[in-house]
């Protein structure tokens, strides 16, 4: 049986029995419905993937249920069958979203080959709409490992502008944090989330390339300009543009690229013609733009108008409550790409991670994941998995207790030096006190009589 089913709704019962004679020979699964109300039922009941409708039904018309189909399942083809009297009718069904129409008395093999192009064309939109749905979620909000304070507060905000239509957000951080995630996570969040996303980087791409890659060229704009070009912000159109490592973007270049945000229009190089995009801008860079303005290195205007919402992705050491979860979500992707069983970290492992200040923030955190899973197969990450660095760094670093060691004013007493500490550690643990307590060197009962209780 084939994987397709199909509706016919006509008023002409020997129709409806040839039809379905004909169809399920084709391997198709066939409904029939005699009416519009009766067809409406169908349709709820089975959901159709194309229904041959005619437009002449008794009691609910045929552009009626053609109007309910599309409120109910955007998906479903519709092909009208209509008289010729009646043309004018199947051009208005056209216009409410019907696929095609068939005029009758129609041959068969045109009934099939319109059946045929019609399916070919769902089967698209179902690919278009799984590709969609599985990069939603990859870059779902919930698959962003957040226990720590910082991280929840900024995808909080990120939720909110991302349900905005053209905000622009500047995304800043340091290299390797996850600021291209975060970005794709608002776009796919956002009333675009079916258009498409644009991702332009900016330290990538020559100077001298990168304005023919966004704004695009005519022939003949320059020597080696053989056809015209269409330039990335016009495929962004109805969509989000994302420029990451904005701050690498020369000064020439951020006033042109102002006038497109100001204006909505642009010219192609070589041409005279305004092409008017709407397209909302996601920005994202390594640098501190602000000192960048200062210095004259970044346009001010530019600078105030892409930082309409800033958000700030903290490092990896200023949220070590999220270290161990992330490491686990990245053990769960390569558990899958690498066909390996893992299930945790040691608390020897997680502990030595936790207090690692990861240079390459979560970038690096994933890559030593992966190359553990891919070199050692096994059930948990082990502290003799890690690398020597992760594995020694207390060893060739100064306690952070030392640091706490210098005062001004009055000197505290050795227990409240004991209670600032202890805080310190429960929150690089996310307040698991068995692991604090592993890390302080005591037994946990003895931590618990040393916490005290909050007023």
């Amino acid at each position: 049986m084939s994987t397709y089913s199909i509706l016919i709704v006509d008023d002409e019962i020997l129709t409806l029995s040839n039809l379905k004679k004909i169809l399920e020979k084709e391997d198709y699964e066939v409904h029939v419905a005699d009416s519009g109300e009766a067809a409406l039922e169908i349709i709820e009941k089975y959901k159709p993937h194309l229904i041959l409708l005619d437009l002449m039904l008794p009691g609910i018309s045929g552009i009626e249920v053609l109007k309910r189909v599309k409120e109910m399942e955007r998906e479903t083809i519709v092909i009208m069958m209509t008289a010729y009297e009646i043309l004018e009718k199947a051009v208005e069904a056209m216009k409410r979203g019907a696929y095609d129409y068939l005029l009758k008395p129609f041959k068969i093999n045109e009934l099939k080959a319109t059946i045929r192009r019609a399916l070919e064309t769902l089967s698209l939109r179902i690919r278009v709409q799984d590709h969609l749905d599985s990069e939603k979620g990859r870059y779902y909000f919930g698959k962003i490992a957040a226990e720590s304070r910082n991280m929840k507060e900024l995808l909080e905000m990120a939720r909110r502008v991302a349900a905005s239509d053209k905000t622009t957000v500047l995304v800043q951080g340091e290299s390797g944090t996850g600021k291209e995630l975060l970005a794709k996570a608002i776009h796919y969040h956002s009333p675009r989330a079916e258009k498409p996303i644009v991702e332009i980087n900016c330290a990538a791409i020559p100077e001298n390339l990168l304005e023919s890659e966004l704004f695009g060229y005519e022939a003949g704009a320059f020597t080696d300009a053989k056809k015209r070009k269409i330039g990335l912000l016009e495929k962004g159109d109805e969509g989000t543009v994302f420029f990451d490592e904005i701050g690498d973007m020369s000064l020439n270049l951020q006033a042109k690229l102002l006038r497109v945000l100001e204006e909505g229009s642009f010219t192609r190089l070589g041409a005279e013609k305004q092409i008017r995009v709407n397209i909302r801008v996601l920005a994202a860079t390594n640098q501190d733009l602000a000192k960048a303005v200062e210095k004259g290195e970044f346009r001010s205007d530019l600078f105030y108008r892409l930082n309409v919402v800033p958000i700030f992705v903290p490092p990896l050491r200023d949220r070590k409550e999220d270290i161990v979860p992330l490491a686990l979500s990245f053990m769960e992707e390569f558990n899958h790409e690498l066909r390996r069983t893992y299930r945790g970290i040691s608390q020897e492992a997680a502990t030595a991670m936790m207090e690692y200040p990861w240079p390459g923030n979560v970038r690096e955190l994933k890559n030593i994941i992966e190359r553990i899973m891919a070199l050692s197969a096994g059930d948990e990450i082990l502290l003799s998995h890690l690398p020597l660095e992760i594995r020694e760094y207390e060893k060739t670093t100064a306690s952070p207790v030392l640091d706490e060691l210098t005062f001004e004013g009055p000197f505290p007493t050795l227990e409240e030096i004991e209670q600032k500490y202890i805080e310190k550690i429960l929150t690089a643990t996310g307040n698991n006190k068995t692991q604090a307590a592993k890390i302080l060197g005591i037994h946990p009962t003895s931590l618990f009589r040393k916490l005290k209780p909050k007023n």
